[in-house]
């Protein structure tokens, strides 16, 4: 047991990514704090229009779907570490503007709007790159446990980000809350500027002649060649389309259904962030690739438990929940990241984790604005369990053709212990 945890948090030993991973937490727990403080203003200017918030999560996505190809092929090309300083800088400055325009009260919602979709084209470059830079800082051999700490991060950051907003609004008002999420904003660009490039990973990634080379349409012909890669591409683009809204969700249920302020709806956040945090850091202790099969099961688990949030009716019984329904959400997707990372090849990585990017956070502009007008018409709880349901039964559907494709079967053993294994055709 103690080797296992000693190996959670063993690529915290690499100087770089200790950096980068610290410069991460404290913009990430800035952008959830703005996230937050982002959604109650959008109510607030709105009169608790879903819409308004399903706009504004579009607008901040929509560049995804147009830039995230481009991002990965200049990935690919250029020094990822200075395209991530470019990028940070870029989302930095617009966070100051935000923040400017929320404490002079001048902000009006389409300001929101505006700068949402402007910050959507910082990430739109950053978020394929840093995704493809990870393998820079450790190496292939600690890969697995490094994806597996940035989801901690991350969602280590949905905990605190979320609970300092509720609290940082309700004590000091919308404005001084930007400001703190503003001053978090920086941090990356201080860890970036501190690494050694020296002791990047560089060797795999090919000369500058051949990352000059790089085309966008290499890396789709490259994925569409791998089924193994194809298979998670596509439950991240439904699933993250129809059953990771809650975003838009939660303030509406919060706010409408039980009448709330920011307070609790930042509890709901939070208990769904501590879920998975768990999720992140069962995931560290893998040490190689994970089975098709890992990434179907924690699917399925996800859209179980999201169809029950959207049906039970107490406040407290939809907290309980939340902390099973964000272990799984975590626990899929770090697992579709993990087999699609280890499973291409290093010169080709920034482009394949684009287009991983693009199917996973591409999909919310549609999806928000699909749940959000859902939400408003039919009532946030409903919204949530056809959400759950369309991802549950996406997970079935894949499963399927995953058997089949594989010529396998399912089978249970009830001895010594219940288990659910996979073998093949005839054996």
């Amino acid at each position: 047991m103690w080797q296992r945890v000693r190996f959670t948090f063993q690529s915290l030993t690499v100087r770089n990514y200790r950096l980068f991973a610290s410069g991460q937490l404290v913009k990430l727990i800035g952008v959830w704090m703005m996230f937050v403080a982002q959604d109650w203003l959008v109510l607030k200017l709105s009169d608790n229009s879903a819409t308004a918030v399903g706009i504004t999560v579009a607008a901040q996505f929509t560049p995804v779907l147009l830039l995230t190809l481009v991002a990965g092929a200049l990935a690919d090309r250029y020094d990822k570490r200075k395209l991530l300083l470019l990028a940070n800088g870029a989302f930095a400055s617009l966070a100051i503007l935000f923040a400017l325009l929320v404490l002079t009260e001048v902000v009006q919602l389409w300001h929101v709007y505006v700068l949402a979709g402007a910050m959507g084209i910082a990430n739109a470059i950053e978020n394929p790159t840093r995704q493809a830079f990870v393998s820079e800082l450790v190496g292939n051999t600690l890969l697995p446990n490094a994806l597996a700490l940035n989801s901690a991060v991350f969602n280590s950051a949905r905990i605190a980000g979320p609970a300092l907003a509720g609290g940082s609004i309700a004590l000091f008002g919308l404005g001084p809350t930007f400001l703190i999420a503003t001053v978090a904003a920086l941090s990356p660009l201080v860890s970036l500027a501190r690494m050694r490039p020296a002791e990047l990973y560089r060797e795999a990634v090919g000369g500058a002649g051949q990352r000059r080379k790089a085309r966008v349409s290499d890396g789709l012909r490259y994925v569409a060649r791998r089924p193994d890669l194809m298979l998670p591409m596509a439950m991240v683009m439904i699933v993250g389309a129809v059953g990771f809204n809650f975003n838009v969700t939660l303030p509406v249920l919060s706010r409408v259904v039980y009448g709330t302020e920011a307070a609790a709806f930042g509890i709901l956040a939070t208990t769904l962030a501590v879920g998975s945090l768990v999720g992140a850091l069962a995931g560290s202790w893998r040490r190689s690739r994970p089975s098709a099969y890992v990434v179907l099961g924690a699917a399925l688990g996800f859209g179980f438990f999201s169809t029950v949030v959207g049906f039970v009716q107490p406040y407290w019984l939809v907290m309980l929940l939340l902390l099973p329904t964000g272990f799984f959400a975590i626990f899929f997707a770090q697992a579709a990241n993990q087999r699609v990372q280890l499973g291409c090849d290093a010169s080709v990585r920034g482009r394949v984790m684009a287009l991983y990017v693009l199917v996973f956070l591409g999909t919310t502009p549609p999806g928000a604005l699909a749940i959000g007008w859902w939400a408003e018409q039919f009532g946030p709880q409903s919204a949530i369990w056809v959400g759950g349901l369309a991802s549950l039964l996406t997970g079935l559907v894949a499963l399927i053709w995953q058997l089949r494709r594989r010529g396998e079967q399912l089978r249970i053993a009830l001895r010594p212990v219940p288990k659910l294994y996979v073998v093949r055709t005839g054996c």
